[in-house]
């Protein structure tokens, strides 16, 4: 069976480097992009089972981005989970509507991830 991959899109370096570790813990083969056209080119060299995606970001923010993917490589791969400081819900449902599998807010740790990535079919449910 092959490593599962997953992108990690966030112009903060800190922000990448953390989740990149939880990421890994949870098995994944982890790349980073800082901003969502790096997201896309990387999407489009080799699609990822999954991108954690961060919305407010230069260059491209994170739903153009998730817009972009879902016309590009369809609803279903990779799956995204949107991660942010949003906390309105008209955001939370802009970002599901948009294709978002999952939302995670910020400041996220390991369990959170696990359990968003699991509802978002990245992870076999241990229970």
């Amino acid at each position: 069976m092959t490593q599962r991959t997953c992108l990690v899109v966030d112009d903060s370096l800190v922000v990448r480097k953390a989740a990149r570790r939880i990421i890994e813990g949870l098995g994944f083969a982890v790349t980073e992009a800082k901003d969502g056209q790096e997201a896309l080119d990387s999407c489009r060299a080799r699609l990822p089972d999954g991108v954690l995606l961060d919305w407010n970001m230069p260059v491209m923010d994170g739903i153009s981005f998730l817009r972009a993917a879902r016309a590009e490589f369809g609803a279903e791969h990779p799956r995204i989970v949107l991660c942010t400081t949003e906390s309105e819900f008209a955001r939370i449902v802009e970002a599901l509507e948009a294709g978002a599998q999952e939302y995670v807010m910020k400041p996220f740790d390991a369990e959170i991830i696990r359990d968003k990535f699991t509802q978002a079919g990245l992870l076999e449910d241990a229970a």
